[in-house]
């Protein structure tokens, strides 16, 4: 794994990208960042409930889209996804990224990938060296042997994957498998920030 490789291309191929080495730094400096936005979008991330910046951006009186509200019903989350699509700045990670500096996310239902792609003034991706992997096929690789069955499995569902731990191609209804996208280089109106922790985190 060259971390430092993954970085130079991601700004080769147009992304604004920062190596740092504690949490606490990318902590600091994710939050500078959201300084100038009001509305903010969370994905289903680990990664970034795990550095408490929800309750942080929240502290600071801004408004958060966060569609993990236990009790909320299926209209309030749908509304909560779409409002995600158009906030000031989204936050998410990402399930690999290469070395070559692409960003490829497998999604379900897509309001992380379609957030990421257009809509918010500010995207901001957060991931762990663990995440980084040297090719597009090991990226799918991992996201099929690593990312996903883990993901499914925190999420309490009854896929293949849970029980074996790998992809299978399953056509189980709760397959969180459903839309892929890699991000070769930086969609031509959306402003990308890649964060990497040098640390483990997230799946």
């Amino acid at each position: 794994m060259d971390v430092k490789r993954c970085i130079e291309n991601l700004r080769k191929n147009g992304f604004d990208a920062h190596l740092l080495e504690d949490i606490d730094d990318a902590k600091g400096m994710i939050l500078r960042m959201c300084s100038p936005y009001q509305t903010f979008g969370i994905g289903g991330s680990d990664t970034i409930r795990s550095m408490n910046i929800v309750s942080e951006l929240k502290r600071l009186g801004k408004t958060v889209y966060d569609h993990w509200i236990d009790g909320i019903s299926k209209e309030e989350d749908l509304r909560i996804r779409l409002a995600q699509g158009r906030c000031d700045c989204f936050m998410c990670s990402a399930n690999a990224i290469t070395e070559e500096g692409e960003i490829v996310n497998v999604d379900g239902i897509g309001n992380r990938v379609s957030a990421i792609c257009f809509g918010p003034k500010k995207v901001i991706i957060v991931s762990g060296i663990n995440k980084i992997v040297p090719d597009l096929n090991s990226a799918i690789k991992r996201i099929k042997e690593i990312a996903a069955p883990l993901r499914a499995k925190s999420l309490g569902l009854n896929t293949p994957c849970v029980k074996t731990g790998k992809c299978s191609n399953c056509d189980s209804p709760q397959r969180i498998c459903r839309i892929t996208t890699i991000l070769h280089k930086r969609p031509m109106l959306t402003d990308i920030s890649v964060i990497i922790v040098n640390k483990e985190m997230g799946y």
